[in-house]
């Protein structure tokens, strides 16, 4: 007995131990990191514009974690825009080196950096691009510059905007595992390829429109940078007059092109720099750092910014998916805080629960009777990302937002067929008349789908009379418009769903002004879990972790969303408030 009480109390004083050289190892390398309070920027430096990791329009940092810098190349796009502000104004940057490939941000985001960039050169401080490979998005960023190389042997794609939409009816038969599908609106396609082996007319009309008016964003912008017209540029694309660099250059599309020594050498002549001295290069992440202690905007009066990003989930919520926990958390924050004059609500949401949309919307109009409440939308405010945002005073939207998508679905999977494949039957017993209402293993009855059609057009009205409400339209013109369609921003301006199109710092300007504040400072909310914190909680699954990084290497990034939307399946309940379809524009 004393032996094993000995050896248990070894083991838990191992584990004591180590717990205690982890945490003194992470407590040491956190005071490292924290002695040096930023990177010393020489003259004549160049700030070099490269984004390898995803970019988030928000990462929730605590600035005062000690942690903070042990975890990852992880910007949002609050701190890029902040980052360009202070190079702006920063004396020993003499301009922006533009070296982004395969960029993985939205469109909208896309812009919004775009456009920091243009008030950058407005000081008069240049701004070059190269690359080896330009994705048609990558081409968008860098075509901003004053003068945009590639490398001699690169490719360069420009040929307009596609998406790809992909059907499971034929799966589903061929498996035996269906979902059950209760929707409403014509337009609510997300269920579509559960139904059906191919695209419907009014699905592929609203595609092919929302695309279109992307694209033509994309091409007047760069109509003005190039100075190309935009007819020209269609021409471009649709004679794949940019596929080679000869062409690119012929085209206009290119100013030339330079191996990366040569691309060096136009630099050190842009800064007035000999040949024979080394560049002074800021990698973009580290003036970050450097960056986010330097307060552009300062006042002690504060505007509140809560961002909301992800699809929306019952729950607590974080950096990856909306719930209702850390939202409501954070507007009663803003409202209760005195500081604090407006409220700007950031939505970035292909939607989800139709019942956390509501508690969300719920929450905002009880914030807006006390503060000034403005919305801005991100890459998306669909469904019930556009739910929730419909509760502010005013919105806007970039030109690229994708938007609206007014309707609901509700789906169930059901086994029934592969159950009798597999040889399982599934006897129920029930004490009243609809005590057994559902079971995968048995096909959906007439009583039972009735009963979710009925919740399903009760939550279609409500989220109407949501929109009429906000919008001040009659449910009659809100339907018109709903039905589960998707509009760019463009559109949905035209359409009166939104007020203003506008990035983040518009928002934040009407903000101020509804609130009469010349001088203000920004508060962030919400706070999310510092990297250390979810390292520690994340222990027991670090496992897990590693497997789904391998997997994603193996399969590839598009295979492996593909494999996550699957996942996701899963995880909702009850009525979904969500873009009708997975979009990715390329």
């Amino acid at each position: 007995m004393n032996f094993l009480r000995n050896l248990l109390a070894s083991i838990l004083g191992s584990l004591v131990a180590f717990g205690i050289i982890v945490a003194m190892f992470f407590i040491f390398l956190a005071l490292v990191g924290s002695a040096d309070d930023g990177i010393i920027v020489k003259k004549n430096s160049v700030l070099e514009l490269g984004f390898m990791a995803p970019v988030l329009d928000y990462t929730g940092k605590d600035e005062t974690d000690p942690f903070a810098a042990l975890w990852g190349p992880e910007l949002g796009m609050d701190e890029i825009l902040h980052t360009i502000e202070v190079a702006k104004t920063d004396d020993h940057i003499e301009g922006i080196s533009i070296t982004t490939s395969f960029l993985q941000a939205g469109i909208a985001q896309t812009r919004e950096i775009r456009e920091a960039l243009l008030d950058f050169k407005a000081s008069g401080k240049f701004v070059l691009a190269h690359s080896d490979i330009y994705t048609q998005k990558d081409y968008y960023l860098a075509s901003v510059a004053d003068e945009v190389y590639m490398n001699p042997v690169g490719v360069l794609d420009f040929k307009g905007l596609a998406t790809e939409v992909l059907y499971f009816k034929d799966l589903q038969e061929k498996s035996g595992i269906k979902m059950e599908v209760i929707r409403h609106g014509k337009y609510k396609s997300a269920v579509e390829p559960f139904l059906s082996n191919t695209m419907s007319d009014e699905n592929r009309t609203q595609i092919k429109e929302l695309i279109t008016s992307i694209w033509d964003v994309i091409v007047d912008d760069i109509s003005v940078s190039r100075k190309m017209s935009p007819s020209d540029l269609n021409t471009v694309a649709d004679t794949l007059g940019g596929r080679t660099p000869t062409l690119a250059v012929a085209s206009g599309l290119l100013d030339g092109v330079l191996h990366f020594d040569e691309y060096e050498d136009l630099l050190r002549e842009k800064m007035g720099v000999n040949e024979d001295e080394e560049l002074n290069y800021i990698k973009f992440m580290d003036y970050a750092q450097s960056a986010s202690k330097k307060n552009i905007v300062t006042g002690t009066d504060k505007i509140a910014v809560i961002y909301a990003q992800g699809e929306i989930f019952y729950g607590e919520g974080g950096k990856d998916y909306i719930g209702q926990g850390l939202i409501v958390e954070a507007l009663q924050k803003a409202v209760e805080n005195e500081s604090v004059k407006a409220i700007v609500f950031r939505v970035d949401s292909p939607g989800g629960s139709a019942l956390v949309s509501d508690i969300i919307w719920r929450e905002m109009q009880l914030a807006k009777k006390e503060k000034p409440l403005v919305v801005s939308f991100g890459n998306v405010a669909a469904s019930g990302g556009y739910y929730i945002g419909v509760g502010g005073d005013k919105i806007f939207a970039e030109p690229t937002t994708i938007t609206g998508s007014i309707g609901v679905f509700g789906t169930i999977p059901n086994i029934n067929e592969l159950a009798k494949n597999v040889g399982i039957n599934a006897e129920q017993v029930g004490t009243n008349q609809n005590s057994v209402d559902y079971s995968l293993f048995e096909p959906m009855d007439d009583s039972f789908r009735n009963v979710i059609q009925e919740s399903i057009e009760e939550t279609y009205g409500i989220f109407l009379e949501r929109v009429a409400q906000g919008r001040n339209m009659s449910i009659a013109q809100v339907d018109s418009l709903a039905q589960g369609r998707v509009w760019s921003g463009v559109d949905a301006k035209a359409n009166g769903l939104v007020d203003e199109l506008g990035n983040l710092d518009d928002a934040i300007a009407a903000a101020a002004e509804m609130a009469g504040l010349d001088s203000y400072g920004i508060r962030k909310y919400p706070k999310y879990k510092s990297g250390f914190e979810q390292f520690m909680e994340n222990m027991g699954g670090v496992k897990t972790k590693i497997g789904e990084s391998i997997i994603q290497e193996e399969i590839g990034t598009e295979a492996y969303q593909l494999l996550k939307e699957f996942k996701e399946l899963g995880k909702q309940e009850g009525i979904q408030a969500k873009m009708p379809f997975r979009l990715n524009i390329k």
